[in-house]
């Protein structure tokens, strides 16, 4: 991805970074940098931007790998979770004790979902899913399958679960309702940024990572 050299000067770039890290909206980190609305909130795009471009580059995962999908949305009246109107559907897989991965999906079917799975997670690894019909194909695609059935319980006696994928979800949902809606053909940079926030733990790490990633 081509990208224009930023005409702020290196010290408040260095400040917009630790505003967005710290979660500081565009509005509120324009005044303290010192530079117009506008300009603070094509800054935050050009980070969440470059985020997006360099999470794409990882390696496929190994051993124990947690998948799932979620839907992201303000509330609605009327049907909930799975199919529920105007929400945005989307797919996760998490390495336990690793990083997530996560990408936008028109649709949970297992025609959309084997592609990516297969994409992203090595033959022969452990996939915990949960019951969804769409994951009845991973028993015969060259992984070994377990799955949660949430009806019944939430980790089974073998350790099935997917707690941490959906940790990752409610951390997502938490840091995204403060936007009050995000416009669908920019959400995939926001949910990126949220993964991006989860994989690199501390805000030091954040600030670090980010800042070498700019400077490319």
């Amino acid at each position: 991805m081509e990208r224009r050299r930023s005409k702020i000067s290196k010290d408040k770039q260095c400040k917009l970074i630790e505003h967005f890290v710290a979660g500081t909206p565009a509005r509120t980190a324009a005044e303290l940098a010192g530079v117009n609305r506008h300009t603070a909130t094509l800054f935050y795009h050009k980070l969440r931007e470059v985020i997006a471009e360099n999470l794409e580059s990882w390696q496929q995962m190994d051993g124990e790998v947690e998948v799932d999908e979620s839907y992201f949305g303000g509330a609605r009246k009327g049907k909930r979770g799975r199919g529920a109107a105007g929400k945005v559907p989307v797919f996760g897989l998490l390495k336990r004790g690793g990083k997530v991965y996560t990408v936008m999906i028109p649709d949970a079917k297992q025609s959309t979902l084997l592609p990516i799975i297969r994409q992203k997670i090595v033959p022969d690894s452990i996939v915990y899913t949960d019951g969804l019909g769409s994951y009845d194909i991973l028993d015969t695609s060259g992984f070994r399958h377990r799955r949660v059935n949430h009806s019944k319980h939430f980790v089974n006696s073998k350790g099935s679960h997917i707690n941490g994928i959906e940790n990752f979800w409610n951390q997502a949902k938490r840091h995204l309702r403060k936007y009050n809606g995000i416009p669908k053909n920019n959400f995939q940079l926001f949910l990126k940024e949220c993964e991006f926030r989860f994989n690199y733990g501390s805000p030091k790490q954040l600030m670090d990572t980010l800042t070498q990633w700019m400077l490319k």
